[in-house]
């Protein structure tokens, strides 16, 4: 909080299934979920610290009713930032599949926050809903979405999210500002005017060499590929030094802001910040 952040996000995680042997020896399954949920850890965000929180709402794992509810009680909490997504598929299944009275894309997502700011909710018996004011986020993707054919498909998607309601873009991690750079132009000629935020984590650990392309379907420069591994020891300080000249690059540019991924590496990001108080 010594940095006066204008907003902290909070992810959600959908819900996950384990099976627990009966004394029978049969397995039932069980649904969980973390807790405290993401609309607690926000309320207290805001109540503590006096800082707007931006809760993420997810397609995957809710209905529309559940959906809205879910929303009712953050207007209800003056929480009026969301980050629209669609989530991810769960861990055992190949590809994303919506909950049963749920939304599939997260287009519809932010078509029904926008319903609900103009007092249009899913119980038709209400008239003269009382409107609410959610400022929605959405998700952008410098290295193109990994589902979508070709990046005038993805720019497609994106401008009819933001003709549906959507203020603001965060975009997906990246590694080289010239991936944002061209996201931004790319967008701004398919008349997308909405501020675009960059998403920046910093590479912490070897391992990460790995995993980041493989979870995030995103590309390592070389130079820093190079660098890691001609150092394979020196891999925090090589990732913190280069996510600082990424964030130099970015904000020399005028960007709107950047967003880091935290992801509990506090004090790496707390070093970074200090070098541009």
């Amino acid at each position: 909080m010594e940095f006066k952040p204008p907003f902290i996000d909070v992810t959600y995680h959908r819900e996950e299934f384990i099976y627990n042997q009966r004394p029978s020896g049969y397995y039932e399954k069980s649904a969980i979920r973390k807790r405290p949920g993401t609309v607690g850890i926000c309320a207290a965000l805001m109540h503590r610290y006096g800082v707007d929180s931006v809760p993420h709402l997810i397609c995957g794992g809710f209905s529309v009713e559940e959906t809205e509810n879910a929303l009712i009680d953050l207007n209800f909490l003056g929480i009026n930032n969301v980050l629209a997504l669609r989530g991810d598929a769960r861990q055992f299944e190949d590809k994303f599949i919506p909950q049963v009275d749920g939304h599939k894309y997260a287009l519809d997502l932010v078509r029904q926050i926008g319903g609900m700011n103009q007092g249009k909710y899913q119980d038709l018996n209400i008239q003269n809903g009382e409107p609410t004011d959610f400022c929605i986020g959405i998700a952008g993707y410098p290295e193109k979405h990994f589902e979508s054919p070709n990046f005038a498909t993805d720019l497609h998607f994106t401008k009819e999210k933001v003709d549906a309601g959507a203020g603001y873009i965060v975009t997906q991690m990246f590694y080289d500002n010239k991936h944002y750079f061209n996201f931004v132009e790319m967008c701004r000629q398919e008349g997308i005017s909405v501020p675009i935020i960059p998403g920046i984590k910093v590479l912490k650990n070897n391992s990460q060499l790995v995993s980041v392309p493989k979870n995030f379907y995103i590309d390592f420069p070389d130079a820093l590929v190079d660098a890691v591994t001609a150092e394979p020891k020196h891999v925090n300080a090589i990732g913190k030094e280069w996510a600082t000249k990424q964030v130099e690059g970015l904000l020399s540019k005028g960007v709107p802001g950047v967003h880091f991924y935290i992801m509990n590496d506090t004090s790496t990001i707390v070093d970074i910040v200090k070098k541009f108080q």
